[in-house]
């Protein structure tokens, strides 16, 4: 059941761009809006919000910061101003790399702009709808801490609904499932006492591009990392491999 695909390495590699800087008290607070718009504004019984409130708790937004986003996202916060729209935007980053960028805006033709300088000034271009789109499919992802035993997080993943997973040298895993599955797999693996430490939708390139060169590798790195600092982006998402060496040659 062990995936074998690229993926779970890009994410690893780009966690370690994702670490020079933590998702702004924004981009987490405009997560709960859109995922008590999308369900009920009860995070008991909408697992999006659940999700939404765990990585804001987290990352230490304070309570009445919760709660007014989630009054935002119901409709029932007198002061609410413009409507968020979840808009996905693709392009190309240098030598070809797909790029996939979900937003959350209240004004389009700002972020398009954003997204479009960021890409131009690093070797990058922003396309249509369609143009990348097409090489992923999204997937929900529990990233499980600390995994005693594979033989047994193989059998909870299978009786979760998983698809596959994947190990990492530092005893992680990534199990991956159908979107419609990731709630129940979640609970899965909570009651059989694995650690989870992060529930996502994430989505999964079907095709890999190899970068080798030095002066690529930066300017992708950049690149990524400009289009996350925009407040109104909330997921990068690439189909770029490249050596660890590489990365962190990239980084310094």
């Amino acid at each position: 059941m062990a995936g074998h695909s690229k993926w779970a390495n890009i994410k690893r590699q780009k966690a370690r761009v994702d670490a020079k800087r933590g998702k702004t008290f924004t981009q987490l607070s405009r997560a709960i809006i859109v995922a008590a718009r999308n369900g009920v504004p009860d995070p008991n019984g909408n697992f999006q919000l659940r999700t939404a409130i765990e990585k804001a708790k987290a990352a230490g937004i304070p309570n009445d910061n919760i709660e007014r986003a989630i009054a935002k996202g119901a409709g029932t916060f007198s002061d609410d101003g413009a409507k968020l729209e979840e808009i996905r935007y693709e392009g190309y980053g240098p030598g070809g790399v797909a790029i996939l960028v979900e937003a959350l805006t209240d004004n389009r033709n700002r972020t398009a702009a954003d997204l479009r300088a960021a890409f131009s000034k690093n070797g990058g271009n922003l396309g249509e709808t369609g143009c990348v789109s097409w090489m992923f499919d999204q997937k929900g992802i529990c990233t499980v801490k600390d995994v005693p035993n594979e033989e047994k997080l193989l059998e909870a993943s299978l009786e979760g609904g998983a698809e596959f997973y994947e190990m990492s040298d530092d005893d992680m895993a990534e199990v991956i499932s159908e979107v419609a599955d990731l709630e129940n797999l979640n609970q899965t693996l909570q009651q059989e006492d694995f650690n989870v430490t992060d529930v996502e939708l994430r989505w999964i390139p079907s095709n890999n591009v190899d970068v080798t060169d030095s002066e690529q590798a930066r300017m992708l790195i950049k690149l990524i990392d400009t289009l996350e600092s925009i407040d109104d982006v909330q997921n990068v998402t690439s189909n770029f491999e490249m050596s660890d060496d590489l990365i962190a040659a990239s980084l310094s």
